[in-house]
């Protein structure tokens, strides 16, 4: 447990407010809207108002969910630092998950966007007591007594009240809690079923925040693009509470990140470290590098010693102009990188790492920087916070990846039989993935236990490791590697129609050079591997907001 003065939770903000009170914290990119910490500590104040006039006490759950914005970000500061529990939502669930996760998770008070609050049924929610915009704050319902009116105008009265000579460094004092509390409860966004309550103590929180620290990856006057969304705890670790922990500011994009609106905002932003899902690195290698290096001229100079360098030199000047330039790094995290982007990537010297993690641990197992990085894996076991161990290997040394450490999750929020299947006897969390860990700690990831195939003679197979090879493959947008009657492998694949369309190809001639496709992959695949079959799937798999694809919606 982190026990000193400067590693309780609460604390890192109080001193952060202090310490960079003038400086700028956090933008709604493509916006004027600005806070100085001074400000954001101002609107966390009249929040912490807010929640005494609504009667919410410390261990209280508050619900948030809505696009990365100022108002979600102080939502979730507010929470925290007055000893309630956070609850975020992600923004992609349907009204029905939204419904359960407000009910299950026992929230008194909902901070929501209003496109989403008009998909709710308030009569589905009846134990909330108010819910607030986070598109402007005004109160949208509520379920309090008059005396206990949470409106934005009684709010603003208050706050005058309490700080008649305004708000000053001084006036940012917060509850005094240990980091053993419970400080969120994240819903899984699982790929196999039904969404869990992670319930993350303060105490993995503040262990992600300080790695963050003294790692480098966040540091005073450091620049973040928060584009993942920050109900997840990737994106919510370093983009938000690392940097804000550190004195730096984050820029929130509101609006799905598609290509364009993210290029715009590295060039502008210019950021310092870029954090990442491997989707976004992929479809920009397919879009703008693979199409370059696959071209007679090019692919014969990438072959010539010294001139292959001059083609690579340019290729890696351009993609880093792309992120802005001033970064130290790409981590990526989430999922697995396609290997051959990854092997690209590290050809061109591109500054590029790869880390592990998951909800329940808040969410970092292992990391490495780009400089001391080891090809496919995903980084050293996070010496001082986190412990690793391969269990029940085989021959070639895999087996299920187990941890523990700072960062691990106390339990699944009302669900003992999910809490007691996801620990060994000896206290280790089962991670469902399985891998290796080399003798200098790194972690290769070779797939999840749920997915892992059996061959017709028992061998195991990774089906993640063959879509990767079947993703690098002409018009192929994804795929998905499915086994039926226990012994035939079939392929689902998404085709790149925009590719398609702009070569005008029939359906004859997709289907044609889809079953070239698969006989180039299967042969760079062992004999139990092979993909009897591959069928087209007319759109994009549904994801989780991690980009993982929901294996459990499809068969063969």
């Amino acid at each position: 447990m982190l026990t000193k003065p400067e590693e309780n939770l609460i604390k890192i903000y109080e001193n952060s407010f202090r310490k960079n009170w003038d400086l700028e914290a956090v933008t709604d990119y493509g916006t004027t809207n600005t806070l100085t910490y001074a400000q954001l500590a101002e609107n966390v104040a009249k929040i912490h108002l807010l929640f005494q006039q609504a009667g919410i006490a410390p261990g209280d759950k508050v619900a948030v969910m809505g696009r990365n914005n100022v108002n979600w970000v102080t939502t979730f500061l507010a929470s925290v630092t007055y000893g309630a529990v956070i609850v975020p939502i992600l923004q992609d669930f349907k009204a029905n998950d939204a419904i359960h996760i407000v009910n299950h998770s026992e929230s008194k008070l909902l901070f929501i966007t209003d496109l989403i609050w008009e998909n709710i049924d308030p009569e589905q929610v009846p134990d909330l007591k108010a819910v607030l915009s986070l598109n402007n704050m005004e109160m949208i319902l509520s379920r309090l007594p008059m005396e206990q009116t949470v409106d934005k105008m009684t709010i603003e009265e208050l706050f005058v009240e309490k700080y008649p000579n305004g708000f000053s460094k001084d006036d940012v004092r917060y509850i005094d809690r240990s980091n053993a509390e419970l400080a969120s409860i994240n819903y899984t966004s699982g790929t196999t079923g039904f969404s869990k309550g992670v319930m993350t103590p303060a105490n993995a929180l503040a262990g992600n925040i300080i790695f963050g620290n003294q790692t480098g990856l966040v540091y005073p006057g450091c620049r973040h693009v928060a584009f993942l969304p920050l109900a997840h705890a990737y994106g919510c670790a370093f983009d938000f509470l690392a940097c804000l922990s550190a004195g730096g500011h984050t820029y929130l994009v509101g609006r799905t990140p598609s290509a364009k609106i993210l290029l715009k905002a590295f060039a502008e932003v210019k950021p310092t470290v870029i954090l990442s899902v491997p989707l976004i690195l992929e479809k920009i290698y397919k879009k703008m590098i693979q199409p370059q290096i696959s071209k007679s001229p090019v692919s014969w100079v990438l072959k010539v010693p010294l001139l292959d360098q001059v083609v690579l030199g340019k290729i890696r000047e351009k993609l880093i102009n792309a992120f802005g330039g001033e970064f130290r790094e790409v981590i990526i995290g989430g999922a697995p990188l396609n290997a051959e982007v990854e092997a690209f990537l590290r050809r061109i010297k591109f500054p590029l790492t790869i880390g592990y993690g998951m909800t329940e641990t808040a969410p970092l197992i292992s990391f490495t920087h780009s400089e001391d990085f080891r090809a496919q894996s995903c980084g050293q076991v996070l010496e001082g916070f986190m412990e690793a161990r391969i269990a029940d290997a085989n021959a070639e040394g895999v087996g299920e990846i187990q941890v523990r450490g700072e960062h691990v999750m106390t339990g699944y929020y009302k669900n003992e039989e999910a809490t007691a299947q996801s620990f060994t006897e000896d206290g280790w969390l089962r991670t469902g993935d399985l891998g290796t860990i080399d003798k200098d700690g790194f972690i290769y990831i070779k797939g999840r236990c749920k997915t892992m195939l059996l061959g017709p003679s028992g061998q195991n197979i990774y089906p993640e490791e063959i879509e990767a090879k079947i993703n690098n493959m002409p018009y192929v947008l994804e795929s998905l590697v499915l086994q039926k009657d226990d012994t035939k492998l079939v392929a689902l694949v998404c085709p790149d129609f925009e590719a398609v369309d702009a070569d005008k190809l029939t359906q004859e001639q997709l289907e044609a050079i889809m079953e070239e496709n698969r006989k180039l992959v299967n042969a760079d695949l062992a004999a139990y591997e092979q993909i009897n079959v591959v069928k087209l799937y007319t759109h994009e798999f549904e994801k989780t907001p991690k980009k993982s694809i929901k294996r459990f919606l499809y068969e063969a």
